[in-house]
């Protein structure tokens, strides 16, 4: 059962390939769900599939219903929330804002559904939308930007230049997954996979687990790819099941502060030079438009930072940030990215990623939490690879700063904060304990993921919740 589970997740990383399932999988590309799912279902009831085709047919379905969750709202939903901004708004202008990609809609069954966040998104990428919600309300206060104002000062100035790091502070984190009452039946085992800070990064050291409503757990190792503590839970009837972990670690910032001199010439003939360079499907692909970008992009540039500089400063201001879509409804993200011209911490993290590698920079992903004052949240970022200096720390969607300083305005090109909580060092690793079913966040690991005998419980079946305390 194990084994063929990995099978079968790898295989759902491959469902839109011209295979077997071509004429579904073009019926899904026309929005057309219901006619994919009969002809889904017809394949089912013939009883000639093997098990691996079968689940990834369920999987399917499954990935039709989590686009339909992204996109609940009808037009009559997002005129009703526009009427605010715009009372005299026209069709024109809502098609407008559709082809220009302002307002993400998609039609579902010959029916247009927009993504639940489509009108706050509109107000973040399309810069007339956000001048006119300016006008009404008043510019928007933006906490964390006022917080960085002062941090980073402060911070460039008491980094250690031998160690790179910066003053430590101690973090306490609080985190609870609750599954609702009777999302699963009476008497079963729940299966759940929690966020786990990592201790292979100098900046994050000391972890302790202080509490865990669980007397069994699985701690995985730091060396695995996406940390996790493991815990189950027999559900009863009526009342949520509850995960709960508690756990403390030492934090610091840190900045590499780039020399010129300290960069070597990369051994590209090293197998560790062509693993991180490389493309991986589905995410990390080189398509024509990410080598026509990323050539713009570079342009006669050799330095390996500076080319890094330019693909942030690029991202920064080109790529605004906006909520996303679950990523598992998304077949190449980057590329998604370059053709929607905005994207989350995640979206961004990936183009620059795949940005890097296709300019012959090694880059890879982290990820966790941002823990910043006000602010806390999942958050993806990005390491990149310099011979003679190592992995360094950048974050594409915090970007370049506004600051006359240089070491403010490219802190997030070569350094990071210290409220972060590190559990990723890449993507679509395989959890520990092998999980059954196809996870509902199949690239990042920060919520955590649940299942139970009879499948996957996806993101609508369960809440997390996050407390920071942070002491120095």
């Amino acid at each position: 059962m194990k084994y063929l589970s990995i099978l079968v997740i790898f295989l759902s990383f491959c469902l839109n390939a011209q295979d077997k399932n071509e004429n579904i999988n073009k019926e899904i590309a026309k929005g057309n769900f219901k006619k994919a799912e009969i002809l889904i279902n017809q394949k089912l009831s013939s009883g000639s599939l093997s098990a691996v085709e079968t689940a990834n047919l369920e999987y399917l379905k499954d990935r039709m219903n989590r686009v339909r969750l992204d996109f609940k709202k009808t037009e009559k939903d997002i005129k009703t929330a526009l009427v605010k901004y715009y009372p005299k708004l026209s069709e024109g202008q809502i098609q407008k804002w559709e082809k220009e990609k302002s307002l993400e809609v998609m039609v579902i069954d010959g029916e247009k559904r927009y993504f639940n966040n489509a009108v706050p998104n509109l107000f973040r990428i399309n810069k007339g939308a956000k001048e006119t919600r300016i006008a009404k309300d008043g510019p928007i206060q933006d906490d964390l930007k006022d917080f960085l104002k002062t941090y980073l000062p402060k911070t460039v100035s008491y980094i250690n230049k031998e160690s790179k790091l910066g003053s430590s502070f101690t973090v306490t984190l609080k985190y609870t997954v609750t599954l609702k009452k009777d999302a699963v039946p009476e008497g079963e085992i729940v299966r759940c996979w929690l966020p786990y800070p990592r201790e292979d990064h100098e900046r994050q050291s000391n972890v302790r687990m202080l509490n865990l409503n669980s007397d069994e757990y699985v701690l995985t190792s730091d060396k695995k790819t996406q940390r996790t503590i493991y815990l189950e839970k027999k559900t009863v009837k009526n009342e949520p099941t509850i995960f709960h972990v508690e756990y403390q670690y030492t934090s610091r910032p840190q900045l590499w502060g780039m020399n010129d001199n300290e960069i070597k010439p990369y051994k590209k003939e090293d197998d560790f030079y062509k693993q991180y360079t490389k493309e991986e499907y589905p995410h990390i692909v080189f398509t024509k438009e990410i080598k026509e970008l990323a050539e713009k992009i570079r342009g006669n540039e050799t330095n390996p930072y500076k080319i890094v500089v330019k693909i942030v400063d690029w991202i920064t201001n080109n790529i605004p940030w906006a909520s996303a879509r679950e990523y598992s409804t998304l077949d190449n993200i980057p590329q998604y990215c370059v053709n929607n011209m905005h994207g989350d911490c995640g979206i961004k993290s990936l183009l620059f990623i795949t940005l890097s590698r296709y300019c012959g920079i090694p880059a890879k992903w982290q990820s966790g939490w941002m823990l910043h004052p006000g602010n806390v949240n999942l958050h993806d970022w990005a390491q990149v690879f310099y011979e003679g200096v190592g992995w360094v720390i950048v974050d594409p969607d915090f970007g370049i700063q506004k600051s006359d300083d240089l070491a403010v305005r490219n802190f997030y090109t070569n350094g990071i904060d210290a409220y972060r909580l590190v559990v990723n060092d890449g993507i679509s690793d395989q959890l520990f304990p092998v999980k059954y079913f196809p996870r509902s966040e199949p690239v990042d690991f920060q919520r955590g993921e649940l299942e139970w005998r009879g499948g996957n419980l996806y993101f609508d079946k369960w809440d997390y919740h996050m407390d920071v305390d942070i002491s120095k």
